[in-house]
Protein backbone atom coordinates (compact mmCIF):
# COMPACT_ATOMS: atom_id res chain seq x y z
CA UNK A 1 0.00 0.00 0.00
CA UNK A 2 2.95 2.07 0.88
CA UNK A 3 4.62 1.35 -2.19
CA UNK A 4 1.70 2.22 -4.69
CA UNK A 5 0.89 5.38 -2.70
CA UNK A 6 4.46 6.76 -3.49
CA UNK A 7 3.91 5.47 -7.22
CA UNK A 8 0.97 7.56 -7.62
CA UNK A 9 2.68 10.70 -5.66
CA UNK A 10 5.85 10.33 -7.82
CA UNK A 11 3.26 9.87 -11.12
CA UNK A 12 1.22 12.64 -9.58
CA UNK A 13 4.60 14.74 -9.23
CA UNK A 14 5.11 14.82 -13.06
CA UNK A 15 2.50 17.51 -13.89
CA UNK A 16 4.41 20.36 -12.02
CA UNK A 17 7.02 18.91 -13.18
CA UNK A 18 6.33 19.44 -16.76
CA UNK A 19 4.73 22.99 -16.52
CA UNK A 20 8.39 23.93 -15.17
CA UNK A 21 9.54 23.09 -18.85
CA UNK A 22 7.11 25.58 -20.27
CA UNK A 23 8.85 28.83 -19.97
CA UNK A 24 11.95 27.21 -21.86
CA UNK A 25 10.12 25.69 -24.75
CA UNK A 26 8.06 28.98 -25.26
CA UNK A 27 10.95 31.44 -25.42
CA UNK A 28 13.16 29.15 -27.20
CA UNK A 29 10.71 27.64 -29.69
CA UNK A 30 7.26 29.61 -30.07
CA UNK A 31 6.35 32.70 -31.14
CA UNK A 32 7.18 35.74 -28.94
CA UNK A 33 4.39 38.16 -27.41
CA UNK A 34 1.51 35.61 -28.05
CA UNK A 35 0.38 33.98 -24.46
CA UNK A 36 -2.69 33.75 -25.16
CA UNK A 37 -2.53 31.87 -28.78
CA UNK A 38 -0.05 29.66 -26.63
CA UNK A 39 -2.76 28.94 -23.97
CA UNK A 40 -4.97 28.38 -26.83
CA UNK A 41 -2.71 25.66 -28.00
CA UNK A 42 -2.06 24.13 -25.05
CA UNK A 43 -5.69 23.65 -24.01
CA UNK A 44 -8.21 23.14 -26.66
CA UNK A 45 -6.08 20.09 -28.89
CA UNK A 46 -5.47 18.35 -25.64
CA UNK A 47 -8.89 18.56 -24.69
CA UNK A 48 -10.23 17.53 -27.98
CA UNK A 49 -7.85 14.71 -27.83
CA UNK A 50 -8.92 13.48 -24.80
CA UNK A 51 -12.88 13.50 -25.80
CA UNK A 52 -11.99 11.47 -28.83
CA UNK A 53 -9.94 8.77 -26.74
CA UNK A 54 -12.66 8.77 -23.25
CA UNK A 55 -15.68 8.97 -26.11
CA UNK A 56 -17.53 10.29 -23.13
CA UNK A 57 -19.62 13.85 -22.52
CA UNK A 58 -21.11 15.31 -19.77
CA UNK A 59 -24.53 14.67 -18.58
CA UNK A 60 -26.81 16.82 -16.59
CA UNK A 61 -25.68 19.07 -14.00
CA UNK A 62 -21.76 18.45 -15.14
CA UNK A 63 -21.79 20.55 -18.16
CA UNK A 64 -21.71 23.27 -15.57
CA UNK A 65 -19.91 21.74 -13.36
CA UNK A 66 -17.15 20.70 -15.91
CA UNK A 67 -17.59 24.18 -17.50
CA UNK A 68 -16.62 26.21 -13.95
CA UNK A 69 -13.75 23.23 -13.56
CA UNK A 70 -12.52 24.22 -16.73
CA UNK A 71 -13.12 27.70 -16.53
CA UNK A 72 -11.48 28.07 -13.27
CA UNK A 73 -7.82 25.69 -14.10
CA UNK A 74 -7.49 26.48 -17.30
CA UNK A 75 -9.71 29.64 -19.05
CA UNK A 76 -8.97 31.66 -16.30
CA UNK A 77 -5.62 30.45 -14.95
CA UNK A 78 -3.84 30.06 -18.21
CA UNK A 79 -4.74 34.14 -19.15
CA UNK A 80 -4.61 35.57 -15.87
CA UNK A 81 -0.69 33.40 -15.14
CA UNK A 82 0.42 35.58 -18.65
CA UNK A 83 -0.82 38.93 -17.82
CA UNK A 84 0.83 38.43 -14.34
CA UNK A 85 4.36 37.14 -15.99
CA UNK A 86 4.37 40.10 -18.59
CA UNK A 87 3.95 42.98 -15.96
CA UNK A 88 5.60 41.88 -13.11
CA UNK A 89 9.37 42.08 -12.10
CA UNK A 90 11.21 38.80 -12.78
CA UNK A 91 10.15 35.97 -11.05
CA UNK A 92 7.59 37.67 -8.55
CA UNK A 93 4.48 35.76 -10.61
CA UNK A 94 6.02 32.53 -9.64
CA UNK A 95 6.59 33.83 -5.94
CA UNK A 96 2.67 34.58 -5.76
CA UNK A 97 1.99 31.53 -7.48
CA UNK A 98 3.69 29.36 -4.83
CA UNK A 99 1.46 30.77 -1.61
CA UNK A 100 -1.44 28.34 -3.64
CA UNK A 101 -1.28 25.40 -0.89
CA UNK A 102 -2.24 28.29 1.40
CA UNK A 103 -4.88 28.90 -0.62
CA UNK A 104 -5.41 25.35 -1.18
CA UNK A 105 -5.80 24.84 2.69
CA UNK A 106 -8.43 27.42 3.40
CA UNK A 107 -10.64 26.67 0.60
CA UNK A 108 -10.63 22.99 1.79
CA UNK A 109 -11.79 24.31 5.13
CA UNK A 110 -14.54 25.96 3.22
CA UNK A 111 -15.27 23.23 1.22
CA UNK A 112 -14.31 20.25 2.18
CA UNK A 113 -14.44 20.17 5.76
CA UNK A 114 -10.70 19.84 6.60
CA UNK A 115 -9.85 21.83 9.37
CA UNK A 116 -6.52 23.91 8.74
CA UNK A 117 -3.74 22.52 10.66
CA UNK A 118 -0.11 25.15 11.83
CA UNK A 119 1.96 21.91 10.05
CA UNK A 120 0.16 22.88 6.59
CA UNK A 121 0.28 26.23 7.19
CA UNK A 122 4.12 25.80 8.16
CA UNK A 123 4.84 23.95 4.87
CA UNK A 124 3.12 26.09 2.75
CA UNK A 125 5.21 29.62 4.22
CA UNK A 126 8.56 27.30 3.91
CA UNK A 127 7.39 26.51 0.24
CA UNK A 128 6.75 29.73 -0.79
CA UNK A 129 9.92 31.55 0.65
CA UNK A 130 11.65 28.55 -0.60
CA UNK A 131 10.57 29.56 -4.41
CA UNK A 132 11.09 33.59 -3.37
CA UNK A 133 14.98 32.65 -3.18
CA UNK A 134 15.39 30.84 -5.98
CA UNK A 135 13.34 32.82 -8.68
CA UNK A 136 12.54 36.58 -7.08
CA UNK A 137 15.11 39.10 -8.94
CA UNK A 138 16.39 42.64 -8.74
CA UNK A 139 13.25 44.74 -7.56
CA UNK A 140 11.35 46.66 -9.17
CA UNK A 141 7.80 48.32 -8.91
CA UNK A 142 5.22 46.67 -8.08
CA UNK A 143 2.31 46.58 -11.29
CA UNK A 144 -0.95 46.61 -9.25
CA UNK A 145 -2.86 44.85 -11.96
CA UNK A 146 -0.27 42.22 -12.32
CA UNK A 147 -0.14 41.43 -9.13
CA UNK A 148 -4.39 41.22 -8.88
CA UNK A 149 -3.79 39.09 -11.99
CA UNK A 150 -1.21 36.63 -10.00
CA UNK A 151 -3.05 36.52 -7.23
CA UNK A 152 -6.30 35.79 -9.59
CA UNK A 153 -4.85 33.23 -11.20
CA UNK A 154 -3.84 31.69 -7.97
CA UNK A 155 -7.31 31.52 -6.40
CA UNK A 156 -8.75 30.62 -9.96
CA UNK A 157 -6.39 27.46 -9.75
CA UNK A 158 -6.69 26.96 -5.79
CA UNK A 159 -10.54 26.89 -6.04
CA UNK A 160 -10.04 24.80 -9.16
CA UNK A 161 -8.35 21.93 -7.17
CA UNK A 162 -10.38 21.92 -4.25
CA UNK A 163 -14.05 21.80 -6.23
CA UNK A 164 -12.41 19.13 -8.21
CA UNK A 165 -11.78 17.11 -4.95
CA UNK A 166 -15.26 17.99 -3.54
CA UNK A 167 -17.03 17.02 -6.63
CA UNK A 168 -15.11 13.64 -7.89
CA UNK A 169 -16.32 12.30 -10.80
CA UNK A 170 -19.58 11.34 -12.28
CA UNK A 171 -20.52 7.10 -12.27
CA UNK A 172 -18.33 5.14 -14.60
CA UNK A 173 -16.16 8.57 -16.04
CA UNK A 174 -12.67 8.09 -15.01
CA UNK A 175 -10.11 11.55 -14.93
CA UNK A 176 -9.63 11.27 -18.64
CA UNK A 177 -12.47 12.41 -19.62
CA UNK A 178 -13.17 14.48 -16.70
CA UNK A 179 -9.82 16.20 -17.74
CA UNK A 180 -10.39 16.60 -21.88
CA UNK A 181 -14.14 17.89 -20.07
CA UNK A 182 -12.42 20.71 -18.35
CA UNK A 183 -9.33 21.28 -21.24
CA UNK A 184 -12.21 21.65 -23.67
CA UNK A 185 -14.06 23.77 -21.86
CA UNK A 186 -10.92 26.17 -20.84
CA UNK A 187 -9.34 26.45 -24.36
CA UNK A 188 -13.06 27.38 -25.75
CA UNK A 189 -13.03 29.97 -23.13
CA UNK A 190 -9.86 31.38 -24.43
CA UNK A 191 -10.04 31.17 -27.94
CA UNK A 192 -11.97 34.08 -28.82
CA UNK A 193 -10.05 36.03 -25.86
CA UNK A 194 -6.67 35.06 -27.93
CA UNK A 195 -8.71 36.42 -31.44
CA UNK A 196 -9.97 39.70 -29.64
CA UNK A 197 -6.39 40.54 -28.08
CA UNK A 198 -3.74 39.08 -30.20
CA UNK A 199 -5.77 38.57 -33.57
CA UNK A 200 -4.94 36.30 -36.18
CA UNK A 201 -3.12 33.10 -35.11
CA UNK A 202 1.03 33.51 -36.18
CA UNK A 203 2.68 31.78 -38.84
CA UNK A 204 4.52 28.75 -37.50
CA UNK A 205 7.65 27.14 -38.52
CA UNK A 206 8.89 23.33 -37.75
CA UNK A 207 10.01 24.54 -34.44
CA UNK A 208 6.97 25.91 -33.51
CA UNK A 209 5.32 23.27 -34.77
CA UNK A 210 7.24 21.07 -32.23
CA UNK A 211 7.07 22.98 -29.42
CA UNK A 212 2.98 23.67 -29.57
CA UNK A 213 2.66 19.51 -29.92
CA UNK A 214 4.81 19.01 -26.60
CA UNK A 215 3.02 21.87 -24.92
CA UNK A 216 -0.49 20.13 -26.32
CA UNK A 217 0.62 16.73 -25.49
CA UNK A 218 3.03 15.80 -22.60
CA UNK A 219 2.85 19.43 -21.20
CA UNK A 220 -1.31 19.65 -21.33
CA UNK A 221 -3.04 16.53 -21.77
CA UNK A 222 -0.73 14.47 -20.06
CA UNK A 223 0.20 16.34 -17.21
CA UNK A 224 -3.50 17.51 -16.60
CA UNK A 225 -4.41 13.85 -16.85
CA UNK A 226 -1.87 13.19 -13.91
CA UNK A 227 -2.73 16.31 -12.06
CA UNK A 228 -6.66 15.34 -11.81
CA UNK A 229 -6.04 12.04 -11.16
CA UNK A 230 -3.88 12.89 -8.57
CA UNK A 231 -6.60 14.76 -6.93
CA UNK A 232 -8.82 12.43 -6.67
CA UNK A 233 -6.86 10.08 -4.92
CA UNK A 234 -4.60 12.11 -2.95
CA UNK A 235 -6.11 15.22 -0.45
CA UNK A 236 -6.45 18.85 -1.93
CA UNK A 237 -3.76 20.07 0.25
CA UNK A 238 -0.84 17.03 -0.48
CA UNK A 239 -1.51 17.47 -4.31
CA UNK A 240 -1.00 21.19 -4.18
CA UNK A 241 2.19 20.88 -1.86
CA UNK A 242 3.43 19.46 -5.40
CA UNK A 243 2.79 22.90 -6.96
CA UNK A 244 6.58 23.75 -6.00
CA UNK A 245 8.31 21.16 -8.52
CA UNK A 246 7.33 23.77 -11.08
CA UNK A 247 9.50 26.77 -10.43
CA UNK A 248 12.17 25.13 -9.18
CA UNK A 249 12.23 22.31 -12.42
CA UNK A 250 12.07 26.16 -14.68
CA UNK A 251 15.17 26.70 -12.52
CA UNK A 252 17.23 23.68 -13.17
CA UNK A 253 15.97 23.86 -17.32
CA UNK A 254 17.48 27.94 -17.06
CA UNK A 255 20.77 26.16 -15.84
CA UNK A 256 21.12 22.68 -17.54
CA UNK A 257 19.52 23.83 -21.07
CA UNK A 258 19.90 27.55 -21.28
CA UNK A 259 23.23 27.67 -19.31
CA UNK A 260 21.71 30.29 -16.19
CA UNK A 261 23.65 30.36 -13.19
CA UNK A 262 22.83 29.53 -9.77
CA UNK A 263 23.45 31.05 -6.92
CA UNK A 264 24.64 29.47 -3.32
CA UNK A 265 21.03 31.45 -2.33
CA UNK A 266 19.38 30.36 -5.03
CA UNK A 267 20.24 26.77 -4.32
CA UNK A 268 19.43 27.06 -1.12
CA UNK A 269 15.79 28.46 -1.73
CA UNK A 270 15.54 25.08 -3.76
CA UNK A 271 16.69 23.06 -0.84
CA UNK A 272 13.86 24.80 1.23
CA UNK A 273 11.08 24.54 -0.99
CA UNK A 274 12.11 21.09 -2.22
CA UNK A 275 12.09 19.87 1.36
CA UNK A 276 8.84 21.48 2.12
CA UNK A 277 7.32 19.45 -0.69
CA UNK A 278 8.60 16.22 0.48
CA UNK A 279 7.20 17.04 4.24
CA UNK A 280 4.05 17.77 2.58
CA UNK A 281 3.60 14.47 1.14
CA UNK A 282 4.86 12.49 4.70
CA UNK A 283 2.44 11.81 7.80
CA UNK A 284 -0.71 12.30 5.01
CA UNK A 285 -1.91 8.73 6.06
CA UNK A 286 -5.58 8.04 5.06
CA UNK A 287 -6.69 11.85 4.55
CA UNK A 288 -6.50 12.00 1.21
CA UNK A 289 -8.04 8.87 0.18
CA UNK A 290 -11.13 9.38 -2.02
CA UNK A 291 -14.87 9.17 -0.13
CA UNK A 292 -16.55 6.27 -1.35
CA UNK A 293 -19.07 8.88 -0.47
CA UNK A 294 -18.04 11.65 -2.80
CA UNK A 295 -16.48 9.65 -5.70
CA UNK A 296 -18.69 6.04 -5.39
CA UNK A 297 -17.93 3.15 -7.97
CA UNK A 298 -15.95 5.81 -10.44
CA UNK A 299 -12.72 5.83 -8.28
CA UNK A 300 -13.17 1.64 -7.74
CA UNK A 301 -12.87 1.12 -11.51
CA UNK A 302 -9.92 3.83 -11.86
CA UNK A 303 -8.29 1.41 -9.33
CA UNK A 304 -7.75 -0.90 -12.09
CA UNK A 305 -7.86 1.03 -15.41
CA UNK A 306 -6.62 4.71 -14.73
CA UNK A 307 -2.92 3.52 -15.03
CA UNK A 308 -3.15 2.69 -18.82
CA UNK A 309 -3.84 5.08 -21.41
CA UNK A 310 -4.56 2.42 -23.58
CA UNK A 311 -7.06 0.47 -21.22
CA UNK A 312 -11.05 0.50 -20.83
CA UNK A 313 -11.34 4.25 -21.11
CA UNK A 314 -10.60 4.38 -24.93
CA UNK A 315 -13.08 1.57 -25.48
CA UNK A 316 -16.16 3.54 -24.11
Amino acid sequence: MAANRAALILLTALAPISWGTTYAVTTEFLPADRPLFTGLMRALPAGLLLLALARVLPRGAWWWKAAVLGALNIGAFFPLLFLSAYRLPGGMAAVVGSVGPLFVVGLAALFLGQRPTVRNVLIGVVAAFGVSLVVLKAAGALDPVGLLAALASTAAMSTGTVLTKRWGRPEGVGPLALTGWQLTAGGLLIAPLALLVEGAPPALDGRAVGGYLYLALANTAVAYWLWFRGIGRLSATQVTFLGPLSPLTAAVVGWAALGQALSPLQLAGMALAFGATVVGQIGAGRAGQASPRMFGSAEKKDRKDSMDLTGPALRR
